[in-house]
């Protein structure tokens, strides 16, 4: 299962059935979990753990020192879940000092060729990042979001759940849940309807978080009344509640 040419530091920690292709770079510290596969020309640097079900493609540097001048050598860490896809050329740093110390990858997410995941970010579960996103440093992406080709994400913002970004997206603002955005710099273009629907959303949810995007961008109205005003719509619904949530808690304020 681990070819020929292959370099595995003798304490990585590696389980009995995974694969490692031709000529890649497993180093110290590096756990890995059944079942993942590590195709060739792939390196991978500890602290890293990468869980079960992974599929790795070549070429890709996974755990490398974070791209900060700050950096000084700490034993900071990335950690990946189970069942990823991490195709051709991604490159996953890990964290730093100045945060938590981790970049973290959930679960069942699909990294497209040439994905940059900056110094402590968090991608959570069922993400799809399209070719040549770049995520600068401290970006979280929720579940659900699907980032378009080369989009590109500015520090500290985050991505809500079920949010789309078109391609060529240049994100300076946090992204609400269930929004779609588009541009540089990207502007607001209604609900991601098409995803809802594939995802088993009902019309009525839907309907729901209509009212609730035209209060945010329609009506005029602050953020804090936008607010106050959705959670009258349902009082019950989780999805809305969600919504409001994250434009109340947004640090770097929301794309409008």
């Amino acid at each position: 299962m681990i070819h020929s040419s292959a370099i595995i530091d003798p304490t990585a920690r590696i389980a009995d059935d995974v694969t490692v292709g031709p000529f890649s770079l497993i180093g110290p510290d590096v756990e890995i979990g059944s079942g993942t596969v590590i195709g060739s020309h792939v390196v991978v640097k500890g602290p890293t753990t990468i869980g079960r079900d992974n599929q790795i493609f070549q070429f890709a540097s996974i755990g490398e020192d974070p791209q900060d001048k700050k950096y000084q050598g700490e034993a900071t860490r990335l950690e990946i879940g189970d069942n990823n896809v991490i195709r051709e050329g991604c490159t996953l740093n890990r964290g730093t000092a100045q945060d938590l110390g981790v970049t973290a990858i959930g679960n069942d997410n699909l990294i497209m060729a040439y994905v940059h995941v900056a110094h402590d970010c968090t991608i959570k579960n069922n993400t799809i990042l399209a070719n040549n996103v770049a995520l600068a440093g401290h970006v979280t992406v929720d579940d659900y979001a699907i980032l378009g080709g080369y989009t590109l994400v500015h520090q500290f913002c985050v991505i809500g759940s079920h949010a789309f970004t078109a391609m060529g997206s240049v994100l300076p603002k946090d992204v609400p849940p269930f929004v779609l955005v588009s541009g540089h710099m990207a502007k607001p273009f209604g609900l991601n309807v098409e995803g809802l629907k594939r995802r088993g959303f009902s019309t009525e949810t839907i309907r729901d978080l209509r009212r609730a995007y035209k209060l945010i961008y329609k009506s005029g109205m602050t953020i804090e009344q936008a607010s106050q005003q959705m959670r009258l719509l349902n009082p019950d619904s989780d999805d809305i509640a969600l919504l409001a949530d994250f434009i109340e808690k947004s640090q770097r304020g929301i794309v409008r």
